[in-house]
């Protein structure tokens, strides 16, 4: 490689076409508005920028490497459809205010894609949770059987992670709402500037307030990287489940075939090796966090060129998580669920022992008495190799003489309807919840 090449980020920012040329576009405009410029120079530039994004989106554009970036690129090109008017267009501006605007521009259109496909997971998950409302499944504490819940429920404490998701994703939005264009190198701008014309013409809600800020603050970029981390480890944890759920010791549920693939050796299998990338992708998403912490950390006051370090760990993040999202989408709404299997064992090994125990409380007996003799009931069964449901009358009794009949009316769907308070499993709650969170999508249809 040529040492020439150290300082290109051609490659990567090119990306930021879009939003570079909208800019450029409005700045122009500002820049006949305020007389800087005359209104037939300010005409040819902007039906000039057109005509590259035009090459752009045709593969057409000259590309050359020897320019560096992305903002000399098009300046070049625009200068050779419209000649020396092209030079105009800097006029007022530093590539430290422009790569900022393109930057906060591009992450307010990555938020936007990002809560909508976020919100289309939580519709798959609704969906089903909608179509197997009432199945009682096992839930798990130190991944051993512990209660009974609604299969619901358990997708519905997914939506309620993603729902925080939506929420952070949506406070960064805040933060890159914020005009730096006008800022200039660092100091601000010697020629007339209408930056609240430049943050309608770019849709703006805010106008930075300090040039040497705007020109060093990467926090925008920062706080999308942490909440796709974030985002990305909740990913990671429902891949964990559907591995462990779609594996013959579960055998809760099946994947669709588009998201399972064969062993190079081992005919019979069926890996889930998506839910299993997604895993594995958790940690190069952290891994572009830190790394962009680590770019800022020491940075004084204003602009380096270490900051050309924040896009490409910023835009594999972007890549990764919504790619990640869609593919989540997939699995959910293609997976099926052994019903028989999973109401099976929602009351297998004991796990009706807290039900027992408020049974006794029932009767009087003080809450952590009624703990012991259950555990001392449990540990009897499972000598016995029995299930709490195989035991008889007698056998409850030699434990305490507060068992009657009453206590094989315990069952899985009992035990989940008594969690009958806010936010608890009872099947009222579950519905209710579900039909809260289907209005919630769709009074949120623009995604933003």
């Amino acid at each position: 490689m040529s040492i020439s090449h150290y300082t290109v980020s051609l490659h990567y920012d090119r990306r930021l076409y879009r939003q570079d040329i909208a800019g450029s576009i409005a700045h122009a405009r500002m820049l006949a508005r305020a007389g800087t410029i005359t209104g037939e120079d300010a005409d040819l530039i902007v039906d000039g920028l057109k005509r590259v994004r035009q090459e752009i989106e045709a593969d057409s554009f000259p590309w050359d490497t020897s320019l560096e970036d992305l903002h000399m690129n098009i300046e070049s090109r625009l200068h050779q459809l419209i000649g020396p008017a092209a030079g105009r267009l800097h006029t007022g501006r530093s590539r430290n205010d422009q790569i900022a605007l393109d930057m906060r521009m591009y992450t307010k259109e990555v938020i936007d894609d990002t809560v909508r496909a976020l919100r289309g997971v939580q519709r798959a998950l609704v969906a089903r949770g909608q179509e197997f409302r009432d199945v009682v499944m096992p839930g798990y504490t130190h991944m051993q059987r512990a209660q009974p819940v609604l299969f619901a429920h358990h997708l519905l404490a997914y939506f309620q992670m993603f729902e925080r998701d939506i929420d952070r994703f949506r406070d960064c939005y805040k933060r890159a709402d914020v005009l730096p264009l006008g800022s200039g190198a660092l100091a601000g701008v010697t020629y007339p500037t209408d930056r609240e014309f430049l943050a309608r013409e770019l849709n703006f809600s805010g106008i930075s307030a300090n040039s040497m800020d705007a020109v060093s603050d990467r926090d925008f970029v920062l706080e999308y990287l942490a909440s796709g981390a974030t985002c990305m480890m909740h990913l990671s944890r429902m891949g964990e489940e559907l591995v462990l759920w779609s594996s013959r010791e579960f055998g809760f549920i099946r994947l669709a075939e588009e998201f399972t693939t064969g062993s190079s050796i081992m005919p019979q299998k069926r890996n889930p090796d998506f839910a299993e990338l997604a895993r594995g992708k958790t940690g190069r998403v952290y891994g572009n966090l830190m790394g962009l912490l680590t770019v800022m950390k020491g940075l004084p006051l204003t602009y380096n060129r270490d900051l050309q370090e924040d896009k490409e760990g910023f835009f594999d993040t972007v890549d990764t998580l919504l790619a990640t999202l869609e593919v989540f989408q997939g699995m959910l709404s293609g997976l099926s669920l052994d019903v028989k299997r999973v109401t099976s064992l929602a009351a297998a090994s004991y796990v009706l022992a807290t039900d027992v125990a408020d049974y006794l409380v029932g009767k009087e007996v003080p809450f952590r008495e009624a703990h012991g003799i259950v555990a001392e009931l449990c540990r009897y069964a499972e000598s016995q190799g029995k299930e709490l449901e195989d035991l008889s009358l007698e056998d409850y009794r030699r434990f305490s003489p507060h068992f009657d009949q009453e206590v094989f009316h315990i069952t899985a769907r009992s035990s989940a309807a008594a969690r009958d308070n806010i936010g608890g499993t009872a099947p009222d709650r579950v519905a209710k919840a579900l039909n809260q969170a289907e209005k919630l999508l769709e009074e949120d249809t623009d995604g933003h």
